[in-house]
């Protein structure tokens, strides 16, 4: 059984604190659980615009009110705009979730009736409608049957609601039969969309009063948002930003305001986060929400509802909610025997509570568990594991996560870079490393690594010295002079690139539109240059500009060594139409066609694969502006993709005086190390090009190496009378929040 699996919440042993208004859970699934009187809830639905809007209002146990929580329940509104009781003009108001029902019963049907009014009035008659006998015939509010209604209204009002009340009932039974057609799943969904943890929980108790038995997705959405109340912020399951939702790791910084991370995207200040997320600091209903979540869950597990990786998730980040990363770790364990495939977001509960109290060990055993299952770690992870290694002293793990972050980021985040600088300027980084080493090991090392490294430890003694700076185009560091090194692409990785490209591109275009594009490039090939025509001719205009194109043809073709015309990649609309047909226009075309250097693709095809295809396979220079990271890129999934494009990819703009062009730039931008011991690390920027790129110059005042064979570089041996942390140094945390 899944159940059996699991660990069960009687096991789990709890640190936490709570106060003193707090009982203990009679129930013994939770002994090992504190537990309090749950807040007294009353809902209000308010009619605001075209919603209706659900005020909670929250009174403790001594009768004082706290703090409102409101929520919304999507409503539709008759076509006056309004809904009253009786005869008055007053707000509906609704107590329970099982009157939201009646309500889209009574409103669904409401409009059925108000049509066949409207019917009646312009034609005269309805069908089936005898006229001069004082009964009129009308078609019933029911689907299955119909009904006669008497002419007096009090009549048919009482026919109006007994079908009313028999509509209701159909509903509740398609609701208990797991119909797609109820307002249950809406609403639920609505409290997913908009991060109401407490709609959800109102709709969670009205299904077990009814009997419905809910589903594994019904699950998920509530235990989510469960966990999410329990960590104090509440972010919408369904936001659509980026490619991952908001994380564990960020919602335990944003708890304290500290260095928050989202999983996805980088945040260089606390604002930020909060602008996109609810913040929630009622206490009392942080600890309802961790109460009614482990209750749901040991629901689950008694009635042997199939879990998925994302139930599991939220139980983790309940048990990060009262600082127990064991229990968060245990939780993943226990996914690969149920057949059930951990994700990133799976170990983020374990690692940021291990991280936030400083046991070192206990979160690389997680990052080690991540690698052994194939997950791999990003920068939101790579950057606490870094902080909690230098709150600690740990010059060896600090050093092995640079060397993570230059394989698997290549470019830093300010946060990232703040924790780098931190580290660089400590006192525990000024006593680590080896005055004594065999440069010819060192430049071994570096050439068997591929340039850019050598991995044998920290080099030189001494204070290092930080400082922001500059990469020439020549590739010197305008800080140290050194001369940074430019990491060759494998020929190997490039020709299976290439491959990869023609199969997912054959595989979409029709009518072997590819094959014979890759044809054609056989036949007039090979270029020097490869320009995506449609990113310049509509760069800074509305309306695409072939003279655009044809400056920036002329302007690479001067670069080039042949001096051969550049390929042109264009879509063969492009070309067409009556602005095309001008003679300025139509002279340019027939230029390029005349010097075969223009490919126009056909109709139904997407160009972006044409030249990114054509500047892969001849290894030459890529003219777009054009970052390239929509879906038709995200379909490559390999990281030799960003690394070919910085290699070959030139950036354009235009001057008084004719197009500028940004080439790659002269060396690769991705964390070096010297032989000398010296860093650079290359911050991400969004918008400027290379050569306004900041970098970290991290250098040492002596740095003197002298050469021996008789030290083992691998190992970072600390000074005999230094002291381990155990604990984050105040200093390191004011320096490292953001």
């Amino acid at each position: 059984m899944a159940s059996s699996s699991f660990i069960s919440t009687q096991q789990y042993h709890s640190s936490c604190k709570f106060s003193s208004t707090l009982t203990a859970f009679n129930c013994s699934c939770f002994s090992r659980f504190p537990s309090f009187f749950p807040p007294k809830h009353t809902l209000r639905l308010v009619r605001v615009g075209d919603r209706v809007v659900g005020e909670t209002s929250t009174t403790t146990r001594d009768g004082k009110p706290s703090k409102n929580l409101s929520f919304s329940i999507t409503q539709k509104l008759s076509k006056n705009g309004s809904r009253r009781l009786g005869s008055g003009n007053e707000t509906l108001v609704k107590k329970s979730v099982e009157d939201l029902v009646n309500l889209e019963v009574e409103e669904r049907n409401g409009k059925r009736v108000q049509r066949d009014k409207n019917v009646r009035n312009s034609s005269g008659s309805a069908n089936g409608m005898k006229t001069g006998s004082g009964i009129s015939n009308i078609k019933s509010i029911s689907d299955n049957s119909s009904l006669k209604v008497s002419g007096g209204s009090r009549n048919g009002e009482k026919v109006k609601e007994k079908s009313m009340r028999k509509q209701v009932v159909e509903e509740k039974d398609k609701l208990s039969k797991g119909s797609n057609e109820i307002p249950f799943r809406a609403n639920l969904d609505m409290c997913s969309k908009m991060g109401d943890f407490m709609g959800a929980i109102k709709l969670y108790e009205w299904t077990q009063r009814e009997g419905i038995k809910l589903g594994q997705y019904h699950y998920a959405v509530i235990m989510y948002l469960c966990s999410s109340a329990a960590l104090g912020v509440i972010q919408p399951a369904k936001s659509g930003r980026g490619n991952r939702t908001l994380s564990s790791l960020a919602l335990s910084e944003v708890g304290s305001y500290e260095n928050p991370i989202t999983l996805g995207e980088q945040h260089d200040n606390k604002e930020n986060i909060v602008q996109s997320t609810n913040i929630l600091e009622d206490e009392d209903l942080k600890r309802y929400a961790l109460e009614k979540g482990f209750e749901i869950y040991e629901k689950m597990r008694a009635e042997n509802i199939p879990m998925n990786e994302a139930t599991l998730t939220s139980v983790a980040r309940m048990a990060m909610s009262v600082g127990d990363g064991d229990m968060a770790f245990d939780i993943v364990k226990q996914m690969k025997p149920l057949g059930l495939n951990p994700r990133l977001r799976s170990y983020g509960p374990a690692l940021s509570t291990f991280c936030n109290k400083g046991e070192i060990d206990k979160a690389f055993s997680v990052e080690k568990h991540m690698l052994e299952h194939g997950v791999y770690p990003e920068e939101p992870e790579l950057a606490v594991l870094l902080r909690v290694s230098i709150n600690a002293s740990n010059a060896e793990k600090v050093y092995y996560l640079l060397h993570k972050l230059r394989t698997s980021v290549r470019q830093v985040s300010t946060s990232t870079a703040d924790l780098i600088t931190t580290w660089f300027k400590s006192k525990d980084a000024t006593r680590v490393g080896k005055a004594k080493l065999d440069k010819v090991k060192i430049r071994e090392a570096i050439e068997n690594g591929g340039g850019g490294w050598h991995g044998l430890g920290w080099l030189g003694r001494g204070k290092w010295n930080v400082s922001s700076t500059n990469v020439g185009k020549d590739g010197m560091c305008k800080a140290c002079g050194e001369k940074l090194i430019t990491i060759d692409l494998d020929p190997i990785e490039t020709e299976n690139f290439a491959e990869s490209v023609a199969a997912i591109a054959t595989k979409r275009e029709k009518n072997s539109s590819f094959q014979k594009f890759q044809k054609w490039l056989e036949h007039y090939g090979p270029f020097e240059a490869v320009i995506d025509a449609a990113n310049v001719g509509l760069f800074m205009e509305r309306n695409f500009t072939p003279s655009r194109v044809n400056l920036i043809a002329n302007g690479i073709r001067q670069k080039l060594s042949s001096k051969k015309w550049p390929l042109i990649v264009l879509h063969n609309r492009r070309i067409t139409g009556r602005k095309m047909n001008e003679a300025v226009n139509r002279t340019l075309i027939e230029k390029w066609k005349n010097g075969n250097a223009l490919y126009a693709t056909p109709t139904g095809s997407n160009d972006d694969w044409y030249w990114l295809y054509a500047a892969i396979k001849f290894k030459c220079l890529l003219v777009t502006n054009d970052e390239m990271r929509d879906h038709t890129f995200q379909l490559l999934g390999n990281d030799f993709f960003p690394r070919w494009k910085e290699r070959h990819q030139v950036r354009f703009s235009f001057s008084a005086t004719g197009p500028v062009f940004h080439m790659p730039p002269p060396c690769s931008v991705v964390i070096q190390e010297s032989e000398k011991g010296h860093w650079h690390v290359p911050i991400a920027s969004e918008h400027s090009y290379e050569e306004d790129r900041e970098w970290l110059c991290i250098t040492r005042g002596k740095s003197h190496l002298h050469m021996t064979r008789q030290e083992d570089p691998l190992k970072i041996k600390e000074p005999p009378n230094q002291k381990i942390k155990s604990e984050p140094n105040k200093q390191g945390q004011s320096q490292m929040a953001t």
